[in-house]
């Protein structure tokens, strides 16, 4: 029988709690080398949380020197298959065994639903560590065609040191989109999780070393970007960072590479996606679908589909379903309430600028239909209701932002060929999507919709075998599926020449 949660049990789950916030570098916990700390106000209450470690240089210098040591010495990268695999496949059985708990560590952390953390977040990043894990039994070297008189072994080896900076709003999945990768393929990682977000990616890291993961392998280290995240991009004994957050820090990390090692860089940035609707298409489905596309995580979603590009002639009748399933099926309440679907942003600076760019985009002439306003101001925490912008054009601000809020702007149409310079007017290229019953049309504007990923009469669906990531600048290099083990290796020929 599944286990029944209620508020006064997640409370109690609080209360219990006792975050680890310093860096884990080499199998131990540290404070940051200068003493320093930082406190996050928890943003479903703005009541202060956990003191974390403030790192700067010295930290990510000494958590690159671990993780360089475990890649030369081999303890990891020269393990037998099978003995990585077992230790791999162990982690993400730890991370389920400990799924309430990190549910809570996200949760304080990001204000999401806990229920949300659980089933989702925590779900998909031991499913992940899993993914990766089974397959590093499956990797295979190459034999290249060459004359009688020589052999061409052509091997996939590791980078080396990797970094990976991980963003705040999916902070358990997207860990697991860098780590089970980049570990699996023999490399050692330091992970500089996002200054608002770090409490369960220390855990995680406490979790891998208890799974058998030596010491040095996986290391993390907390604190603010540009204290942090800039020395380790511009570490010289760093072979590559995995980035995911917005563009405007992917061409800072592109710039880093440059001044520093020519490091290898792989970005998965912002989005603005488009979600075309025709008339002839199941109104009922669409509507769900552009609902729970824009407003799911409280907007703050990479690949929201915040641009709903709607056939005139039912663009009324869709944006009044819209309304519907917003009402009825998307609850916006307080992140441990089991009923909650969505919960608060990410922190009181970040509501203020959903709610500034909003305001900007009424006074240039975008209509509100419904929500988009604060509320439940008096729990301190920082809450925006979904809402539906509408008599909007393409070059609004609320069109060609990534507002990363609960805001839907509603764009009309009237052909086909309209639809997609619409959807392709934006300098993004994360994902798209297309309400038809034509499939002729469907397939036409998917092929010629410029994203990473198109759905056909749905949204938000993936699993690990399909890769992610964007075209333009919503950045380049793909998470998931076998292809992310790809760009953390390279190839390298060995040539045996017998005569």
């Amino acid at each position: 029988m599944s286990k029944i949660y209620t508020r006064d049990y997640w409370e109690s789950v609080l209360s219990g709690l006792k975050p680890e916030g310093r860096h884990f570098i080499d199998g131990a916990h540290r404070a940051a080398a200068s003493g320093a700390t930082f406190t996050r106000i928890r943003p479903m209450d703005g009541k202060p949380g956990a003191e974390l470690a403030r790192g700067n240089a010295a930290d990510i210098d000494a958590a690159v020197v671990a993780a360089r040591a475990a890649f030369e010495s081999g303890v990891w990268r020269k393990k037998e298959p099978l003995e990585k695999k077992g230790i791999m496949l162990k982690w993400a059985e730890l991370i389920r065994a400990h799924g309430e708990e990190l549910a809570m560590l996200e949760t304080i952390d990001v204000g999401k639903p806990v229920m949300a953390s659980l089933g989702v977040d925590v779900r998909l990043c031991a499913d992940g560590i899993q993914f990766y894990g089974e397959m590093i039994d499956k990797m295979y070297d190459e034999i290249a065609p060459t004359g009688p008189n020589a052999r061409a072994l052509v091997r996939k080896v590791p980078l080396g040191v990797v970094g990976a900076i991980t963003p705040w709003n999916y902070p358990m999945i997207i860990d697991a989109w860098k780590l089970g990768p980049a570990i699996a393929a023999g490399n050692s990682v330091v992970l500089k999780p996002a200054e608002q977000s770090s409490l369960s990616a220390i855990r995680l890291a406490e979790l891998a070393f208890e799974a058998g993961l030596p010491a040095g392998v996986f290391n993390v280290v907390t604190g603010y970007g540009e204290e942090t995240g800039k020395p380790l991009a511009l570490h010289m004994d760093v072979d590559m960072i995995a980035f995911t957050g917005s563009t405007e820090v992917g061409k800072l990390i592109m710039g880093y590479a440059a001044q520093s090692n020519v490091k290898r860089v792989a970005l998965e940035l912002g989005g603005k996606s488009p979600l075309v609707v025709f008339e002839d298409a199941d109104l009922d489905a669409a509507a769900s679908a552009a609902a729970w596309g824009c407003f799911y995580n409280s907007g703050e979603t990479c690949h929201a589909s915040t641009r709903l590009i709607v056939q005139r002639s039912v663009q009324e009748k869709l944006i009044q379903k819209i309304e519907a399933v917003t009402r009825s099926d998307i609850a916006l309440r307080h992140p441990l309430d089991p009923s909650a679907q969505i919960g608060a942003l990410i922190e009181e600076e970040h509501m203020n600028k959903v709610l500034s760019m909003i305001a900007a985009g009424e006074k240039e002439g975008a209509r509100r239909a419904f929500g988009a306003e604060r509320v439940l101001s008096e729990t301190g925490g920082y809450y925006v209701s979904p809402g539906v912008f509408v008599d909007m054009t393409n070059d609004m601000s609320l069109a060609r932002q990534e507002i990363f809020g609960p805001v839907l702007a509603a764009i009309p149409f009237d052909t086909e060929e309209e639809a997609l310079t619409i959807a392709n007017d934006t300098i993004y290229g994360l994902a798209g999507a297309v309400f038809t019953k034509d499939m002729d049309r469907a397939h036409r504007l998917s092929e010629a919709i410029h994203a990473g990923t198109v759905w056909i009469n749905t949204y938000d669906m993936s699993n690990f075998a399909t890769p992610f990531g964007g075209f333009r600048q919503s950045g380049f290099g793909r998470d998931r599926s076998v292809h992310a083990i790809d760009k953390y290796c390279d190839y390298k020929t060995i040539w045996q020449q017998f005569g």
